[in-house]
């Protein structure tokens, strides 16, 4: 083949070209049918069987075509007394109502052990259902108390099914399926409804915020987001006011309660400050800068300021003056304190002056100390996000009463937690900038609408009735 190639090649070109036309000529007739093989095809018919009978003797064969019967799929039959049926993996509804069904409350120090055996179900059963199929079933490892189970028995008292109300939306379930229970966690979805609130000082922010009908996770968030740039314990003054657009949550049309705050404004001693909720879950201001700076001011909701920062001050435990480099929180016993900013816990131990504390490396040189825990919430060596709990209020150690000792470092050197210049966090990321500009005057024209309302609505209840009668007699209202 190779040197039929060379030939061809040395060829005179002209040659070269008749020689192809030749070849494909001869092609185009032999794969061509020929009259007799389309005139044979024209008469096969679609739908009929064809008996095709091999030449003998050189002689050619004709095809006889043989009717097909319509196919008809037969009726599906049932053996009489036999029926097979498939379980779903979840019974019905229907079926689980006719279980035997009993509801556990949990108690203090109860377990799924104890609460099983109570109810007078085997060892056996309490692993076989805490083993569940499924990785939902390890939820049932940390019971609350108060929380209720609800757990059904078939006829002859095994247990069939379990439900877990994890939450108003969430619910583990554990269902017996053939010879093994199997678990699964099924969420309802929730309605979001944009809502507004007003407040306006008298007494207290606090109490400012329930009289709004703002929840307590509330009135704490809107502190966190305007922390960075306002005192809740020293800045706030009667006449004071804010103004909230949040989240209200429903599930089956019934309110469980409250989502994010969506826009904010605070106005304290005249002037204004509002934030924008982002998708980043993040608070900014109107032209998109970070709410957040890199610490807290203060790292728990206290009552008021014990003790400042100074130079000199009568110790009232050792009865003689010394400075006091840190600044004291009084609070409850209890009271969650938080970490001030991301870092690394170098200390988390007790000692007779300390009592329990704690301490976080931060970056850029910076240290947070925080003395007196009732108890602490972290180990030496664990990374820690800004606001996440690292121990409880209390008063051990040199402490006359309950309250938080909280320092601020610098390169080594004693800072006051209240006073110094804390670096603002990153503004919103430039490719987002635009579509936060229009949400955020979005938001605020909301806001705005709402507070107008409001401002109206409390001018024309503070008019007296009887101005208010004689102004609906007035032909030119």
């Amino acid at each position: 083949m190779k040197n039929l190639t060379e030939i061809f090649l040395q060829l005179p070109k002209i040659h070269r070209i008749i020689i192809t036309a030749l070849l494909f000529v001869i092609v185009i007739i032999l794969i061509s049918p020929t009259k007799d093989a389309e005139e044979e095809a024209e008469m096969l018919t679609v739908g009929k069987r064809y008996q095709v009978v091999l030449p003998q003797n050189g002689e050619a064969q004709t095809i006889t075509p043989i009717e097909m019967p319509s196919i008809v799929e037969p009726e599906p039959s049932v053996p009489v007394g036999k029926i097979d049926v498939v379980e779903p993996a979840n019974e019905l509804p229907s079926i689980k109502q006719s279980y035997q069904w009993q509801t556990a409350k949990v108690k203090s120090g109860d377990s799924l052990a104890r609460i099983f055996k109570r109810l007078g179900y085997s060892a056996q059963t309490t692993y076989a259902v805490s083993t569940a199929k499924g990785e939902d079933s390890k939820l049932l490892k940390k019971l609350d108390v108060g929380d209720e189970l609800k757990i059904a028995s078939d006829d002859n008292g095994q247990l069939v099914a379990l439900e877990y109300p994890l939450s108003k939306t969430d619910t583990l379930f554990i269902d017996l399926v053939g010879d093994r229970y199997q678990s699964h966690k099924e969420s309802k979805q929730i309605e979001v409804r944009e809502t507004f609130s007003h407040g306006t000082i008298t007494s207290s922010f606090w109490n400012a915020g329930v009289k709004a009908g703002l929840s307590d996770a509330q009135i704490i968030n809107f502190a966190n987001i305007f922390g960075w740039d306002i005192d809740f314990a020293q800045d706030i003054r009667g006449d004071d006011s804010f103004h909230v657009i949040y989240e209200q949550q429903y599930v089956d049309g019934e309110y469980i309660g409250t989502g994010n705050i969506l826009a904010a404004e605070f106005i304290n001693q005249g002037e204004v400050f509002q934030a924008v909720r982002f998708t980043d879950d993040e608070y900014y201001t109107p032209d998109g800068k970070s709410m957040r700076k890199a610490f807290l001011r203060a790292p728990v909701n206290f009552k008021y300021i014990s003790s400042s920062f100074k130079r000199k001050r009568f110790h009232p435990v050792q009865k003689r003056w010394k400075a006091h480099r840190g600044v004291d929180y009084a609070a409850k016993t209890g009271t969650p304190v938080v970490a001030a900013g991301n870092g690394k816990v170098t200390h988390s131990t007790y000692n007779k002056y300390n009592g329990h504390y704690v301490f976080i490396q931060h970056g850029n040189g910076i240290v947070t100390k925080y003395l007196h825990f009732s108890k602490r919430a972290v180990k030496k060596g664990q990374r820690v996000k800004q606001g996440q709990v690292i121990g409880y209020v209390g008063a051990t150690g040199l402490a006359a009463g309950p309250h938080l000792h909280y320092e601020f470092l610098l390169n080594g050197v004693h800072r006051n937690p209240r006073t110094v210049k804390l670096p603002d966090a990153k503004p919103i990321d430039k490719k987002y900038k635009a579509k936060f500009t229009a949400l955020a005057r979005e938001r605020l024209l909301s806001l705005e609408g709402s507070k107008s309302a409001f401002i109206s609505m409390n001018k024309s209840s503070a008019v007296p009735e009887s101005v208010k009668q004689k102004r609906t007699l007035t032909p030119s209202d």
